[in-house]
């Protein structure tokens, strides 16, 4: 048996970091067995999909390593409408599903209960189909399902606890239960690794199998993925779409990594692994079925620990989308022609090892591009007080008097402009950082202010001079 697994997302929004775990989990498990990753756009949600959101989904995957090309499809699912049908309508005939005009309100007077599921009104009324009548199956009343779960082992149902649920609306068409079961019976898919949330759906599923004649899949549920209060991710409250975070700065491989930690944990004392450990090590039945906590600070260390063991020319090409704006990437605040590759390059090195996202190269270097710096008020008002004044006219004195400009002569020249006032070298560097770089955190002064050059930092530190007259 050839193992054939799928990803089917629907496009109706931003890709979901959920979503791309669970890709990575089926890409993996389809490599590892020989197998085939087939990618089903599930886009029978007519009135919310839109072809944004598809193209996004498939730019996701490329950018997490699942590329164009290297997987069956994309297939869609409105594709695959008359075999749905077709479906329900031998279900229909073969009476295991009916036809039921019951409104909720009408279930609900029966009842007595808003909570209480469908109670088999419609069962042996004999209804056709037609306006308003959607097609439920019928539930066995004895017996259980055993769903054979590689992660939770043997979830158990009751049958009689199952209602008789919908397959079909009124118009004909297949909900989600039955499509998805067509689907994959037509797609020849043996696996189906998913997350927890549809584990519910899983019973009803599995007797729609039972019922078309063919064994159901292999099941696989990975743990729901929640935020620090343990709540499940939520588009409506948490940072989940995958793209605001590779916008934001955070290398794939980076991303990739912590999102297979969702649940998982490779061999020995370690996170941060090669990704041919990962393809390696990665068991479905070593994952944990509890939730898995997203944990957005430590998947910023990761993001840093990557970014420091790229090859500094490597970091260079990843910080050019934030260098020079992008279709979803907002322009750097100086313009184009401003921009100095080789003043980028002489401080790409100091840069690299102090940023945790790719986006936060702007604000190191941006004093570099800019005629003035952009001015934090609140480090300038702090970076400012008592004789700062007086001490940014003996550091233009003695910088004036230097005859070479370099790091150490710069340093050791300020210090002792400090030492001539009492001050220790962070103090005394602190009103020059603000009126240099506009910033009094940054990359390393001495070097910055080398590569920004003689000219231009005695400019900057006189401007600051004259906004410090009274």
């Amino acid at each position: 048996m050839t193992v054939r697994v799928r990803f089917a997302p629907s496009p109706t929004g931003m890709f979901h970091v959920g979503g791309a775990r669970s890709a990575l989990q089926n890409w993996i498990y389809a490599k590892q067995q020989g197998g085939v990753f087939v990618l089903r756009i599930e886009d029978t949600d007519a009135a919310r999909n839109r072809p944004e959101w598809t193209e996004g989904i498939l730019s996701a995957l490329d950018w997490i390593g699942i590329e164009r090309g290297s997987y069956e499809g994309p297939y869609f699912q409105s594709a695959n409408a008359s075999e749905h049908r077709n479906a329900a309508t031998r279900l229909h005939n073969e009476g295991r599903a009916y036809y039921c005009d019951c409104t909720r309100e009408a279930i609900q007077a029966r009842t007595g209960s808003q909570y209480q599921g469908y109670d088999g009104f419609c069962r042996d009324r004999g209804l056709e189909a037609g306006l308003g009548r959607a097609l439920r199956f019928r539930t066995p009343d004895e017996g259980e399902t055993v769903v054979v779960d590689l992660i939770r082992g043997e979830p158990t149902f009751e049958n009689k606890l199952i209602e008789d649920f919908v397959i079909a609306r009124g118009d004909g068409s297949a909900v989600f239960l039955l499509a998805n079961v067509v689907d994959d019976l037509t797609m020849g898919i043996t696996h189906v690794i998913r997350a927890e949330e549809h584990l519910p759906n899983t019973p009803k599923q599995q007797l729609l199998w039972d019922a078309l004649g063919v064994k159901p899949p292999i099941w696989a549920h990975v743990p729901v993925v929640v935020n620090e209060k343990r709540q499940k991710l939520s588009k409506r409250r948490d940072k989940v779409a995958l793209e605001a975070y590779r916008d934001e700065g955070y290398l794939a491989s980076a991303m990739r990594n912590y999102l297979m930690l969702l649940g998982w944990a490779p061999s020995g004392d370690r996170e941060i692994v090669p990704w041919s450990v990962i393809e390696s090590e990665f068991r479905l039945a070593e994952v944990n079925p509890s939730p898995a906590f997203f944990d957005e600070k430590k998947l910023r260390a990761f993001n840093g620990e990557y970014i420091r063991a790229l090859p500094v020319e490597e970091f260079a090409a990843a910080c050019q989308p934030w260098l020079t704006g992008t279709d979803t990437i907002a322009p750097p605040p100086w313009r184009p022609e401003e921009f100095d590759a080789a003043a980028f390059a002489a401080v790409a090195p100091l840069a690299q090892t102090r940023i945790a996202l790719l986006s936060e190269i702007v604000a190191n270097v941006d004093f570099l591009f800019l005629e003035s710096p952009l001015i934090d008020e609140a480090a300038w008002a702090k970076s400012t007080k008592g004789d700062a004044a007086e001490l940014l006219d003996d550091a233009i004195v003695a910088f004036e008097a230097l005859p070479t400009w370099e790091a150490e002569p710069l340093k050791a020249t300020l210090e002792e402009v400090g030492t001539r006032r009492g001050l220790k070298l962070g103090k005394t560097q602190a009103p020059v950082r603000v009126a240099v770089t506009g910033r009094s955190v940054g990359l390393p002064l001495f070097e910055s202010l080398v590569v920004l050059g003689r000219d231009r930092t005695l400019t900057r530190l006189r401007a600051a001079r004259v906004r410090l007259q009274p």
